[in-house]
């Protein structure tokens, strides 16, 4: 890999966490202004701010060309939301589960994820399908905001502690809080096609997909805001907005990522196989699995966080055996697939009946 693929890929990813950082206080700040709860701005305004880098590269790898890198770097930054970003925030302390959450916004991810799995099934994500994908994401993001605009009175004093006194006073308050939205729009559009071209020279240098490549490289760089956003607020306390910001942006990389990838493209996107057959499956398997842990409890516990990012490694290493040839890629799909998968099923099993049962 020469130096100039290695200061591509490092310039992007750190222009697109830059930029993400700005978009996000902007963004919450004019958010502010409207009495918007916590939570709400965690899956909407902060889950669009941190899903900016994955929307900013996969419509420039949409109009490069380079779908797979668009599709991968989509389904590969869930399964980093999911397992890696909520499995290490949950080392770091246990996290909360909002009720809303569990109620409402994680049936919505796991619709959204069999709503794209089956858009994708021939093969190709069309620009009508893009265009289905935006519009429920305007009604999903629609009623979030008028269900919080309900709430206002109540949340106000919750919010004062959130973003500190109201500053929306100052005259010219709302110009700086757009001038970082727009700063930050550019250094994620900078900042993605650095990564696109680094990406993609790595991917030739090492002989590998460039599927694999926006599943693990562009997938993790993109998701870096969303790790920062949520450690920050698990170090601060604020742990609704950590989950939230995770599940919003799972909805929010299906709807709007996915969705204006697709609808920008004359032929929209074609999905490969081994994403059809493997990493769709993967994605919703680990949605599914954050209802059962998500509903015990109301709470992400350390073991919980640990066996999370135990299959993100997992997961990883079947990638890159995969694409490299190795042998031991037999012996890991074994264990997986007859020890490790079951028993893992029958545990969330066992922990959603004891919750429904502890609920009743």
């Amino acid at each position: 890999m020469s130096l100039m693929t290695l200061a591509y890929l490092i310039g992007g990813l750190v222009l697109l966490v830059a930029g993400a950082e700005a978009l996000v206080r902007g963004a919450s700040k004019l958010a502010a202004r409207f009495g918007i709860s916590p939570l709400i701005i965690g899956l909407t305004v902060v889950a669009f701010g941190t899903s900016a880098p994955e929307t900013a590269v996969s419509i420039q790898a949409s109009l490069n060309g380079s779908g797979d890198i668009a599709v991968g770097n989509v389904i590969g930054s869930n399964i980093a939301n999911i397992l890696l970003i909520l499995g290490l925030s949950a080392l770091v302390a246990p996290l909360v589960v909002s009720r809303q959450l569990v109620r409402l916004d994680v049936p919505v991810m796991i619709g959204a994820g069999l709503l794209t799995f089956a858009l994708a099934w021939n093969g190709r994500i069309s620009q009508l399908d893009g265009l289905i994908l935006l519009a429920l994401l305007l009604l999903y993001t629609g009623f979030l905001v008028i269900a919080s605009k309900r709430e206002a009175r109540v949340q106000a004093d919750e919010f004062r502690d959130q973003y500190g006194p109201d500053r929306n006073a100052e005259p010219l308050g709302w110009v700086l809080q757009l001038t970082l939205v727009l700063v930050g729009l550019g250094l994620l559009i900078l900042g993605s096609n650095l990564l696109i071209e680094g990406a993609v020279a790595l991917a030739r240098t090492l002989g590998l997909s460039e599927l694999v490549i926006g599943l693990t490289v562009i997938a993790v760089g993109t998701s870096m805001p969303e790790l920062a956003t949520s450690l920050l607020a698990v170090y601060r306390g604020e742990r609704d907005i950590a989950v939230g910001n995770i599940v919003g942006s799972c909805i929010f990389n299906l709807l709007l990522v996915l969705g204006a990838g697709a609808a920008i493209s004359p032929e929209g996107l074609s999905i490969s196989p081994n994403a059809l057959a493997f990493d769709l499956p993967v994605m919703l398997a680990v949605f599914a699995a954050c209802l059962p842990i998500f509903f015990s409890g109301y709470r992400i516990n350390r073991w919980e966080g640990t066996m999370f990012f135990g299959y993100y490694v997992a997961y990883t290493l079947y990638l890159i055996m995969f694409s490299t040839g190795l042998p031991a890629i037999n012996l890991l799909r074994h264990a997986m697939t007859w020890y490790v998968l079951p028993l893992t099923a029958i545990t969330l099993l066992v922990i959603f009946l004891r919750a429904w049962k502890h609920q009743r």
